[in-house]
């Protein structure tokens, strides 16, 4: 498929049948974070695989933004294990935490599986629902399963803004 096109037709799904992923499926969507690029190939993600009705549960204590999802990945990054800029101390973790579940949701996609990205979520509720160490930053939850039939993306998702307002060309 086009890129573009396959990246056009991939929108977040905010409604899901309750079918939880197979481990066939889940396996290849980790093969795709697994070879994502990071940092001095650091790979300094950490990936929880939500994938239970009780693991879903305990979701839902810490973000609205679950969807009712059957399936979803938490993903975090070892603040401990990053290339560090050398000019500003910039970690490249969170960075290299967002190109894996980038490839994770385009991955899924590719199989007929929705994503949506979400950020919303209380970080210490997460640490205490799955006993992350303090190590572990919690980046994105990756909420995710089977479109339901009626599954549509918002109105807003083909609508952007002219590509003069967000490129620029040898200065801004």
């Amino acid at each position: 498929m086009d890129f573009l096109k396959f990246a056009s037709e991939r929108y977040s799904v905010r409604k899901f049948t309750d079918k939880h992923l197979e481990k066939e499926v889940i396996d290849k969507i980790i093969k795709a974070a697994h070879v994502a690029p990071t940092g001095c190939n650091y790979q300094p993600q950490r990936i929880l695989v939500l994938n239970t009705d009780e693991s879903m549960e305990k979701l839902k204590n810490c973000t609205r933004s679950h969807f009712n999802c059957p399936t979803a990945m938490l993903v975090c990054y070892n603040k401990n294990e990053s290339w560090v800029r050398r000019y500003d101390g910039a970690l490249s973790a969170p960075v290299d935490a967002a190109i894996v579940t980038t490839h994770m949701m385009f991955m899924a996609h590719e199989l007929g599986v929705g994503t949506t990205w979400v950020m919303s979520f209380d970080p210490v509720k997460m640490r205490e629902e799955f006993n992350i160490p303090d190590e572990f930053i919690p980046l994105a939850i990756l909420v995710m399963g089977y479109p339901a039939p009626d599954a549509t993306p918002l109105n807003l998702h083909s609508e952007f803004r002219p590509v003069e307002d967000v490129v620029s060309y040898e200065s801004f």
